[in-house]
């Protein structure tokens, strides 16, 4: 049986014993995934995704036909049949804000008018607006340390306040799904400063949204205790959310999200199961490790230039002698891309403007050198299938500590952007389902005879 090493002194001896237990009755053979082709994680061995349904909102590419062979190519990633790159270039371009313009497109397979757009955000701007008392009655009371899961806690309560919550229509499920993307900001940024004034002492801020603001400027005016920020800060988070908020139906949320809406249940507890799967480090918390695990660096490297030195940590953090000893660099590698991350090929030019407005140069070069220098010592140590770059959770915890958010803030943002991906993804469900997604195990239990109470050992 298991032998803990953590401390469960707060557990009692029976729980220890019942949970040894579990584990003994859920732990098999490995190899019994290869002798029966289970396709562990829904993926195969080369790491492609098992087809479990359809979808026309994104494209992950990450592979080119070479002379009938697919091989590994630089990442591209779609929206509604968009090159995300061409999308961001020309709201940049513009000068313009771009997130309720691409939360459009992915809700309803096309690019606005500028009539369109413009009745679009205030529509959404309409709907930035708690229900009476919802902050003092909800947000203010029980402050969790966890501020995915005090998200989740008032989607599920927002239900209570909805005449139609059950309702599963089209026109009802789009309009819960607006409601819940305007308010996303505001119940993970009021959740935050109730715990931080209440577990911290902080004083308290409950700024409200301004229906002028885009997404991006709203986040900086409600987090901020002066509500001030910067043009150039406020493009880069509207970047940001806009790199988030869509990944295909394959990531865990996402699927999630098809999964529990094909079973007719609410929006609200499709949301909540979302941000429950989003929550999880192997998803979205990845940015704070990479954050912290920088920090260790900078702490431990004494010449960022060095490539030998920097080499070096990389090193002993593949062999668990370094930071969380989990034998991983984190933020480099993805499930799909290989060559390049485009998300991250994309952000880096604007997180490099951010860092030299913020002093911060020297760190970006730090970031650019282990982006050089990571998939080459993988590439030495472990065998690919396929090539590794950095991915995009690699860049936005460093753009976010720069902003000045909070790393309890870092996973939120990710669902306020997130939001709107799950919300096409629930509303293409609803419209082309039709079937309970329900996949099969292979059992590996074998018959037993029942053995009386009095004669069990």
């Amino acid at each position: 049986m298991a032998q803990y090493t953590q401390d469960f002194s707060d557990l009692t001896p029976e729980i220890l014993r019942l949970a040894k237990l579990c584990e003994k009755s859920g732990t098999f053979d490995p190899e019994l995934y290869t002798k029966y082709d289970v396709k562990r994680g829904l993926r195969d061995l080369n790491g492609k995704g098992v087809l479990a349904g359809l979808t026309n909102i994104s494209d992950v590419r990450a592979t080119k036909i070479v002379d009938g062979v697919s091989v590994p190519d630089h990442g591209k990633l779609f929206y509604r049949g968009y090159n995300v790159e061409d999308l961001v270039r020309g709201f940049v371009r513009d000068e313009r804000f771009g997130f309720d313009e691409v939360t459009y497109l992915l809700l309803f397979d096309r690019l606005p008018s500028p009539e369109e757009l413009r009745s679009f955000s205030e529509l959404l701007a309409s709907y930035r607006s708690l229900p009476t008392s919802f902050v003092r009655d909800i947000i203010m009371k029980a402050p969790s340390k966890d501020m995915m899961n005090t998200l989740a806690r008032s989607v599920l309560t927002l239900y209570s306040y909805d005449d139609r919550a059950e309702d599963v229509s089209m026109p009802n499920v789009l309009r819960q799904c607006l409601q819940l993307i305007s308010l996303c900001p505001m119940l993970s940024i009021y959740g935050y400063q109730a715990y931080s004034h209440y577990h911290d002492g902080n004083s308290l801020y409950i700024h409200q949204p301004r229906q002028e603001l885009s997404m991006a400027e709203n986040i900086l005016h409600i987090l901020r205790p002066d509500s001030s920020f910067t043009p150039l800060e406020a493009r880069i988070l509207d970047i940001a959310l806009i790199l988030h908020m869509e990944h295909g139906g394959g990531n865990n949320s996402t699927f999630t999200t098809r999964v529990v809406t094909s079973s007719l249940t609410d929006t609200y507890s499709v949301i909540a199961a979302a941000i429950g799967s989003l929550k999880g480090p192997r998803h979205g918390g990845a940015n704070i490790k990479v954050v912290k695990m920088f920090e260790e660096m900078k702490a431990t490297v004494k010449d960022w230039t060095d490539d030998e030195e920097v080499g070096r940590y990389l090193q002993r953090l593949l062999d668990r002698d370094a930071f969380d000893h989990a034998g991983l660099i984190y933020g480099v590698g993805h499930a799909i891309y290989s060559k390049s991350d485009p998300r991250a090929v994309i952000f880096k030019s604007f997180v490099e403007r951010l860092s030299v407005e913020k002093g911060l140069h020297d760190e970006f070069e730090l970031y650019n050198r282990v982006e050089r220098l990571a998939p080459q010592i993988i590439a030495g140590e472990r065998k690919m299938y396929k090539g590794v770059s950095v991915n995009v959770d690699f860049y936005s915890g460093f753009v976010y500590r720069m902003l000045g958010l909070p790393t309890e803030l870092y996973t939120p943002i990710f669902a306020i952007a997130r939001m709107v991906g799950w919300s096409a993804h629930r509303l293409e469900e609803l419209a082309s389902g039709g079937k309970i997604i329900r996949p099969a195990y292979r059992t590996l239990c074998v018959p037993k005879d029942y053995v009386d109470l009095a004669k069990r050992k």
